[in-house]
């Protein structure tokens, strides 16, 4: 279970990254072009995005590698990723696999009560 946790917080982070990448670009390109966000929108809040480009591939990505020794904290730090990025960016067609990825690898790791390793986080 450790296994699937680590490989699918590492899968929906770096997809959390693409997602990122193109979220805090266009923050940034609005900001510059006033004229783009006028007429294909603007985020409520881009420190918002700005932010969780940032930190929610990051604790998708360490929550991953935890997942192994400290499957308690891995999986946490992937649930709150995955919330993290529900809440900024939204359930869409470009967000619900770096979501749905994490939300599983967070179960995951949660739910390796007894590992394959003589340290038990319960």
């Amino acid at each position: 279970m450790r296994n699937a946790a680590m490989v699918l917080g590492i899968i929906g982070g770096l997809i959390a990254m693409l997602v990122g990448f193109f979220g805090f670009g266009y923050t940034e390109l609005v900001q510059e072009h006033a004229e783009l966000g006028e007429i294909f929108g603007e985020f409520d809040n881009p420190a918002l995005i700005r932010f969780a480009s940032f930190i929610a591939p990051l604790l998708a990505i360490a929550g991953a590698a935890m997942a192994k020794i400290r499957a308690l904290v891995g999986g946490v730090l992937m649930l709150v990723a995955s919330g993290l990025m529900y809440f900024s960016f939204g359930f869409g067609v470009f967000t619900m696999f770096p979501i749905g990825f994490c939300i599983v690898g967070g179960i995951l790791a949660i739910a390796a009560g007894k590992p394959d390793e003589p340290k038990s986080h319960f």
